[in-house]
């Protein structure tokens, strides 16, 4: 089992008997060679965390993620979310075809950091429902100092409006109601949107 994510970065994660078979099927049914799992957390909300799980093919091994052997898998797990991966179960039950059926338990605290707590707080309690109505969302990726760090999602994301919103909505809420933070920062990937109206600036 891996040590403590507090003190080596590596989170100790566990797969049951039956989430171990069905990602080793998995695997096996890939067309290509499969390096392992990676893991991360998509999204955090009111329900608790959302997570990811994908295949990484050999040769393609990720960026920024640390690398974990648990229960005769390998994982990579995205480094800014290692310390929120420790303790994680992640189960697998048969729920119907096109359902993955995978489960998973996460025993951390949505943030351990004060302001990103805040920050959160607000997209649950106001921001997300209010853009859920246009059909779009954020989440909050991280704090960094005064800067907070979002994705935007569903209809937010390739939106041409997406900046307006950001800058005039999404920014003005957070700094009204978490005055620490200075600026809120989109990392979306806007060009891969479904929006056919977002044209990728030119700099």
């Amino acid at each position: 089992m891996a040590e403590d994510v507090a003190g080596n970065g590596v989170p100790r994660l566990r797969f049951t008997e039956a989430a171990v078979a069905k990602l080793r099927e998995v695997v096996a049914s890939n067309p290509r060679p499969v390096a392992g799992l990676r893991l991360w957390i998509a999204a955090r909300g009111p329900e608790g965390f959302d997570h990811g799980l994908t295949l990484v093919e050999d040769g393609r091994p990720p960026a920024d993620h640390v690398r974990v052997e648990a229960d005769g898998l390998v994982v990579f797990v995205d480094t800014r979310d290692a310390s929120y991966m420790d303790g994680v179960r992640i189960h697998y039950q048969y729920k119907g075809p096109q359902i993955s059926g995978l489960e998973f338990e996460n025993p951390n605290p949505l943030w351990r950091d004060p302001l990103a707590l805040r920050v959160q707080e607000l997209f649950d309690r106001s921001i997300n429902p209010s853009i859920a109505a246009h059909g779009g969302y954020v989440n909050l990726l991280e704090v960094k100092g005064t800067v907070a760090y979002v994705e935007l999602g569903g209809g937010c994301q390739g939106c041409g409006m997406a900046s307006v919103t950001l800058k005039q909505g999404i920014e003005v809420a957070v700094k009204e109601a978490v005055p620490e933070i200075a600026e809120v920062v989109d990392t979306t990937d806007h060009a891969s949107g479904s929006n056919p109206y977002y044209k990728p600036s030119k700099k």
